[in-house]
Order: structure tokens, then C-alpha cells, then sequence
């Protein structure tokens, strides 16, 4: 889980002053930084997924390398 840097405090007192009462505005500012969380968790790359796709792209690189390799030798095979 990510850290949502949220100040539930603020965004309560707002809420308060806009006539919900303090157990609805923070149990409304904690379920915010929730949905918050959660949406960073699901939607945003983290440093080990950009890694892992640095990773992918050099396996299929090395792959697109090897068959690349093999049809120019099958092409120069064939007219020479």
C-alpha cells in the first residue's frame, strides 16, 4: 500500500464547517484518503514495476536480436 500524503484534519474541518457534524466529517476525510490509497495503488507504476519492464524490454530485445539474426542468415542462405 502506498503512502497518501492527505490532511484528513483539514478536509474534516472544511467538511464541519460546511455542516456535517466531526464524527461524519472524519469518518468522511478517512475513507477519502482510502479511496485516495487505494487509486494510487491501482493505477500508478511503482519503481520495481518500471525495473521489471526495463527487464521484459532487454529479454525481448535479446529475442528480436537472435531472430533477426536467424532470418538474415536463411536470407543470405538462399542467393548466396
Amino acid at each position: 500500500m502506498s503512502t497518501v500524503t492527505f490532511d484528513t484534519l483539514k478536509f474534516a474541518d472544511r467538511l464541519e464547517k460546511a455542516g456535517l457534524t466531526r464524527e461524519q466529517a472524519a469518518a468522511f476525510a478517512e475513507e477519502q484518503k482510502d479511496v485516495f490509497s487505494e487509486a494510487l495503488d491501482t493505477t500508478l507504476a511503482t519503481k520495481s514495476d518500471v525495473a521489471d519492464l526495463k527487464t521484459e524490454l532487454a529479454v525481448i530485445r535479446w529475442m528480436l536480436g537472435v531472430v533477426l539474426a536467424v532470418a538474415l542468415a536463411n536470407f543470405a542462405k538462399q542467393f548466396f
